[in-house]
């Protein structure tokens, strides 16, 4: 049995489902292209058939990536097949994902069909698939919690059909590390020409065991980890890329298996998923938090000063935590910033780069030090946020102690200006209620979060906010060095995310792997 492990990326579909984390085909297509640089061996793209903006990210990821394989999902009917195909089919290496459910639950109350009917459907699916590409994989959804020889049934028919990748998920984070290797043995030891594929494992964090079970898997002969940067996904998300693939490196001794991946652009891929998304990484994090090689008790931080490996059992450089002393400055260069980005993980056109250096001028007029978080969120604010139907034009607030706080704003609304002013309760809320008088929003503030991005008085402040409108939810960021412009720019963000939900609806959203 192969040593090597497959890593199989979908962070931008299953984590893509996280409430309010949905992305434009610009920035599926910038993530995309830093997966493919992190060494991921299949990229899922996305659902084509759930939508037309779907469609059209995939389609784009397909025809970009030059060497990642680009995977389509798709339900076990001929539509989904379709549509995913007439999406990855411009990949150099293009794959069809089909599945279908076969928990006894499932079978019974959603898909009211019986284990034969079920056999019949994949079949059919598979054989369907393999007319557009060789690269089928497989799914039985809710797989950990299946009859074990039905799935060995429904395993074998599938490899007869020509699936080339088995994949067994726990759909609903409802496995034991010892009890999910268990069940992958039986699988590989007990379906018919099982030596003719790859048994895969994707597994949902529910009880917080994703990644062990993933890793029990692995150990047990499974070699295909479906896994999504941060651990994002829908519900209490997916087994972590990072979490995964640093277990296999720093533990040798125990798992001696490899990935493709590149280790150095662990971190950086990390950032650019949260700033992209907008959802935080706790600082407690495993890998990737900001905690992570931080040491405050004094015995661990003089064990650290004589020997690092005390309490360090990975190096911060091997997951591209740099040791780059270079200080920028607003003195500092084109040149210097490009290569900044690029070690960031950030390869930015020149009109790009044009962009993201008058920004970084302007903050460097008012800050000694530009830090690497200042640089991301430059980035942010300049080429990775949502196509703009409202941009913020000037905002003025009083606010004080006897005064009762009031802003003014004007906004560009699709490129016409308008302006207003509201009173509020502090000058954030002022701020809110002028803004959403001239956009018309009915949406709900569900959520209202500020952070220092670096350290001192003069650090950028970063907003995050939820908002939720007519079932539909969307995460804004905005940062800026005074707290209540990035306030209203997280707000704005929000409702241009909004937007973009609203001009690209999920037509379909069934229960996934």
């Amino acid at each position: 049995m192969s040593d090597r492990v497959y890593i199989f990326d979908t962070t931008l579909r299953d984590g893509e489902q996280s409430p309010g984390a949905s992305m434009n085909t610009a920035e599926k297509l910038r993530l995309a292209t830093q997966l493919e640089k992190l060494g991921v061996d299949i990229l899922e793209a996305g659902f084509p058939a759930a939508s037309e903006g779907d469609f059209e990210a995939v389609s784009e990821i397909a025809k970009k990536l030059k060497t990642t394989v680009v995977a389509g999902l798709a339900r076990a009917n001929k539509g989904d097949i379709d549509k995913a195909w007439g999406a990855v089919q411009h990949a150099v290496k293009p794959r069809i994902h089909t599945f279908i459910a076969t928990s006894d639950i499932h079978l019974k109350y959603k898909l009211k069909m019986n284990r034969d009917e079920v056999v019949k459907a994949a079949v059919e699916a598979v054989r369907y698939a393999k007319g557009f590409t060789d690269n089928v994989e497989f799914s039985a959804e809710d797989g950990s919690r299946s009859d074990r020889d039905f799935l060995c049934k429904i395993f074998g028919a599938a490899i007869e059909a020509g699936a080339i990748v088995l994949n067994l998920p726990d759909t609903v984070g409802y496995a034991i590390p010892s009890e999910f290797a268990e069940m992958v043995r039986y699988v590989i030891e007990h379906t018919p020409n099982m030596h003719k594929a790859i048994l895969s494992v994707h597994c949902h964090n529910d009880l917080g065991l994703a990644t062990a079970n993933t890793l029990a898997a692995i150990h047990a002969g499974a070699r295909q980890a479906e896994v999504t940067i941060n651990g994002i996904g829908e519900r209490a998300g997916n087994t972590s890329l990072e979490e995964v693939v640093m277990a296999l490196h720093t533990r040798q001794n125990y798992i001696p298996f490899s990935t493709g991946i590149r280790t150095e652009f662990i971190y950086p891929t990390s950032r650019q998923v949260s700033r992209i998304t907008g959802i935080v990484v706790q600082p407690n994090k495993a890998i990737v938090g900001a905690n992570a090689f931080a040491h405050e008790a004094g015995i661990h931080q003089d064990g650290v000063l004589k020997n690092p490996m005390t309490y360090e059992i990975m190096k911060p450089e091997t997951i591209g935590l740099s040791a780059n002393k270079l200080v920028l400055g607003k003195h500092s260069g084109r040149h210097a910033l490009r290569d900044r980005l690029k070690d960031m993980g950030y390869d930015l056109s020149d009109e790009e780069l044009k962009l993201v250096f008058d920004k970084f001028k302007e903050l460097a007029d008012k800050k000694k030090h530009v830090m690497d978080e200042d640089l991301e969120a430059i980035v942010a604010e300049g080429i990775l946020r949502s196509a703009e139907v409202f941009r913020l034009e000037y905002l003025h607030v009083s606010s004080g102690t006897s005064v009762m706080p009031m802003a003014s704003v004007e906004l560009s609304i699709n490129g016409r200006k308008v302006r207003g002013a509201e009173w509020g309760n502090g000058p954030i809320d002022a701020a809110y209620n002028a803004i959403a008088k001239l956009v018309g929003t009915t949406s709900e503030l569900m959520r209202f979060a500020i952070s220092a991005i670096t350290g001192g008085t003069d650090a950028l402040g970063e907003v995050t906010v939820r908002l939720k409108e007519n079932g539909l939810t969307a995460l804004g960021k905005g940062s800026d060095a005074d707290i209540i412009t990035a306030s209203a720019k997280a707000y704005i963000n929000g409702l241009n995310r909004l937007e973009y939900l609203k001009e690209h609806p999920v037509t379909a959203t069934p229960q996934m792997v």
